[in-house]
């Protein structure tokens, strides 16, 4: 059943912006139950992708997959476009709720991995100090970093960071994460003091930039 799922997922036809635009318009001010059904469709795959990332059987898998699918139409009755949030973004947030919620209650999972403190290197940093890392790399002012968003980006966060080169993972993580002194930590790592400030700017740069193209597609 997981192989047919999946092959009903490849004829998805995913919606361009404008046509997104226009089935939200159609569906929130004339109750266009058609233009509902699409925008549930589209957004399938998103489902999909959210539940792989758990190692689950094919029978819970499917349950799962369920549950999220019921997130996604929650999502779509209570999402408000003129909020400027991307309905993938909230999305994500009431689809991961529902499985995790399933997970739960119904498996006695006791702890799923986006549901834990997130960490961004060795597990020793707990999602109140990432939170506060995020806030070094965002822009006050934009609406998408609002709190129900939080979850999402500490998961796109930890993917950012595991991209960048491993000098410059080591050095952010010490800093921000574990608070180690610059000085402690250029002695540790046998480098200069001016060294060590050089990764962190250049890390922090890299993350805001690896960040700003995700934005970019929220919009």
């Amino acid at each position: 059943m997981l192989k047919q799922y999946m092959d009903e997922l490849k004829n998805v036809v995913l919606l361009t912006r404008d046509e997104e635009q226009q089935l939200w318009q159609s569906y929130k001010t004339e109750e266009n139950l058609d233009a509902r059904r699409r925008i549930i469709e589209s957004y399938q795959p998103l489902v999909f992708k959210l539940a792989m990332k758990w190692r689950l059987s094919e029978p819970i898998m499917l349950d799962t997959i369920q549950e999220g699918t019921i997130g996604l139409i929650e999502a779509v009755e209570s999402y408000d476009e003129k909020r400027k949030v991307a309905f993938s973004l909230f999305a994500s947030h009431r689809i991961r709720g529902r499985m995790i919620d399933y997970l739960k209650k119904e498996k006695g999972f006791e702890c799923v991995q986006l549901d834990c403190p997130i960490n961004l290197n060795d597990g020793s940093a707990g999602e109140e100090k990432v939170s506060a890392f995020i806030d070094l790399l965002q822009d006050e002012s934009a609406e998408v970093y609002s709190k129900v968003e939080q979850n999402y980006l500490l998961q796109e966060l930890k993917s950012a960071f595991e991209r960048l080169p491993k000098k410059e993972q080591l050095v952010l993580n010490a800093m921000y994460l574990s608070e180690s002194q610059p000085k402690e930590l250029a002695a540790s790592m046998d480098m200069s003091a001016s060294y060590v400030y050089r990764l962190q700017k250049q890390g922090i740069r890299r993350l805001r930039g690896i960040m700003s193209k995700l934005m970019g597609n929220w919009k």
